[in-house]
């Protein structure tokens, strides 16, 4: 019995399904944008999914390593760290360059 999956150009086969109900306009827009980049409809469409998918992911991860850092700022800014020596030092070194 032949496989029902097709193998995509990377030699990994497609063994899933997507499918979208789209308009008439729509399907046309997308057919057009395919056509002028010389790609199929499946390949567009595919590629596109895939980008916009990856971008949303990045700005996610984006926006939550933001908070993370925003409470750690807070945090330390709350519950700062006893000055120790090297702190001292820093501090000392730092003032008889600038001549504070």
């Amino acid at each position: 019995m032949p496989s029902t999956a097709s193998k995509p150009a990377s030699g990994r086969t497609r063994a899933e399904r997507l499918e979208a109900r789209v308009t008439a306009e729509q399907k046309s827009l997308i057919e057009r944008a395919a056509a002028l980049q010389g790609r199929s409809l499946t390949d567009f469409v595919l590629t596109s999914v895939q980008d916009a998918a990856r971008r949303a992911i990045e700005e996610h991860q984006q926006l939550a390593l933001s908070v993370r850092d925003s409470e750690a700022f807070v945090d330390a800014l709350l519950n700062p760290q006893p000055v120790n020596d090297r702190l001292r030092d820093t501090v000392r070194r730092y003032r008889e360059q600038a001549g504070v």
